[in-house]
């Protein structure tokens, strides 16, 4: 396939996706579900065969084919084919510039559609009405509608306790247009955009990835010879050992260098962008459908700072017949001139041409609204998903599962969870008394994750059979004050079902017999 036509196939599919957009009207409804899961996942396969395609013909790095001229100094080179090359070098450029931009948009496509599959399997599954065997909805599609039992009756599920954001979707940039979307955001949405990139690309603390040793050693022919190899992590604490074993004990090392990794919460920058936009369009959804009952309740006048912003917007870009249109600073004062005369009518100035105090005041709360509450619901929303999710997974869930968060850490460390440390708590009063969304404010989360984490070593080789969603709650009560019925509201868990993996944690935590406790020493040494 030609270079020119793949760009196209690409160009044209994406489209495609642009012009058909994702409804989430009636989701709990089988076919309606099963219609949307397959879709997408049909979507994801095609745009995961144009990568590959992309790749096969060098579109990860399209620049390495635009080459300067020669070594020829200029005037050794005609100037006709000074400008012939020059003109050949832009065709390029143009060339290797559209190949990067269409790979750029269909990862992010890709990891907006692994996105929201993540999100599609968390939320439901497939359960046989013969043999009562349950399926993810990508093990469904690939069984063809039969059961191992033969059974081609199934009843769908909701997992109302498993992590996941679905009303997200409609929000994803699933045509690869990150760019677009960011451009359209508002000032607020914009800095929210930020704080939630910031939570996503929290790295952890440098961890080895190569050393490099330069070395001098002689070769069979006895020449002297000065050179820097590269060594992977496993030789961090023993190179010098490997390189006398490669270039004999003579070998001398002249210096070395640590090459160091850091791995963000979400190892992947197309994963990072697709989740924050989501979240941020989401995000407004929510605060379109409640600021007005906030703003009632907090401004003096109501319908006056929405008359004040009707004005505000009625002139922004209005320009009189009888001004020149590149007169700027005409314009500007005209229009000034014309908002102030609508202000003072309606009593907006006072007789010294100043806002009345109770509209400056208004402003001010209106502002702050947006500025601490707003702005930070995005931000909250996502936190509170991530810690849910590490909460109510196990290690190797994580490590197997691609879940609502591809390219998530299996494990954060103390600088990784150092973003769960700030709440806003606020902002999760707001949302729980304007919406219906389950959230509660759980201090020192970050501290809760470090237990969590730490309990899943101490529980290796157990032979108990762990319920990892309730077992996350149950540790979030035995390390904090919150009540068992908050607990299991929020995340809608049964209280029988904490209590027993309470029980669990004090088998492995406080073994009774001698047994057990021999068996706890051997794993907190291991």
């Amino acid at each position: 396939m030609s270079e020119s036509v793949l760009v196209n196939k690409a160009e044209t599919f994406l489209e495609e996706i642009s012009n058909d957009p994702i409804s989430l009207d009636d989701i709990e409804d089988f076919e309606v579900f099963k219609d949307l899961y397959f879709k997408l996942d049909n979507r994801l396969n095609h745009l995961q065969k144009l990568k590959d395609d992309m790749d096969l013909q060098g579109y990860t790095t399209p620049f390495t084919s635009i080459s300067k001229y020669g070594t020829k100094t200029v005037s050794e080179v005609a100037a006709d084919e000074i400008r012939e090359t020059s003109r050949h070098n832009k065709i390029f450029r143009m060339s290797a510039n559209a190949k990067k931009n269409i790979l750029d948009r269909v990862k992010s496509a890709i990891d907006s559609h692994k996105i929201a599959l993540g999100n599609l399997e968390q939320f439901g599954y497939v359960k046989c009405n013969s043999c009562y065997k349950k399926y993810t909805m990508n093990e469904f599609k690939g069984m063809d509608g039969q059961c191992t039992c033969k059974s081609t009756s199934f009843s769908f599920k909701v997992s109302r306790e498993l992590t996941h954001r679905i009303e997200i979707i409609p929000y994803l940039p699933l045509s690869g247009n990150y760019m677009v979307l960011r451009n359209e955001l508002s000032r607020y949405s914009n800095e929210s955009l930020n704080q939630v990139l910031n939570i996503l690309k929290q790295e952890r603390r440098g961890v080895v990835k190569t050393v490099a040793p330069t070395i001098r050693f002689r070769d069979d022919k006895n020449r002297l010879i000065r050179k820097t190899i590269t060594l992977g992590s496993e030789y961090v604490d023993n190179y010098e050992e490997e390189v006398r074993n490669r270039y004999g004990s003579d070998v001398r090392i002249e210096g070395l260098k640590f090459h160091k990794t850091k791995p963000a919460i979400i190892d992947d920058q197309h994963a990072r962008k697709a989740l924050a936009l989501a979240y941020v369009g989401y995000a407004n959804e929510i605060i379109s459908e409640i600021k007005d009952d906030i703003l009632k309740r907090n401004l003096t006048d109501f319908k006056r700072i929405n008359k004040y912003d009707e004005i505000l917007e009625e002139f922004e870009n209005q320009k009189p017949d009888f001004i020149d249109e590149y007169d700027t600073d005409a314009i500007e004062a005209w229009r000034k001139s014309e908002i102030e005369k609508r202000f003072r009518s309606l009593n907006y100035l006072d007789r010294y041409g100043n806002m009345t105090r109770s509209l400056k005041r208004d402003i001010k709360v209106r502002e702050n609204i947006y500025r601490n509450i707003f702005k930070n619901i995005a931000y909250t929303l996502i936190i509170w998903d991530i810690f849910r999710y590490y909460i109510t997974t196990s290690n190797n869930a994580r490590k197997i599962n691609m879940g609502p968060f591809p390219y998530i850490r299996v494990e954060l460390d103390r600088e990784q969870r150092r973003v769960f440390q700030t709440t806003y708590e606020e902002v999760i009063e707001i949302l729980k008394e304007f919406t219906d969304i389950r959230i509660i404010s759980i201090p020192k989360m970050d501290l809760l994750l470090y237990e969590k984490f730490k309990f899943e070593k101490e529980m290796r080789n157990s032979n108990i059979k762990f319920k990892h969603v309730a077992l996350g709650v149950a540790l979030i009560n035995q390390n904090s004050d919150i009540d068992l019925e908050t607990i299991s509201y929020a995340f809608n868990i049964n209280e029988s079902r904490i209590k027993k993996e309470i029980k669990h944690i004090d088998q492995i935590k406080n073994p009774k017999t001698d047994r057990s406790k021999k068996f706890l020493e051997l794993i907190k040494k291991g």
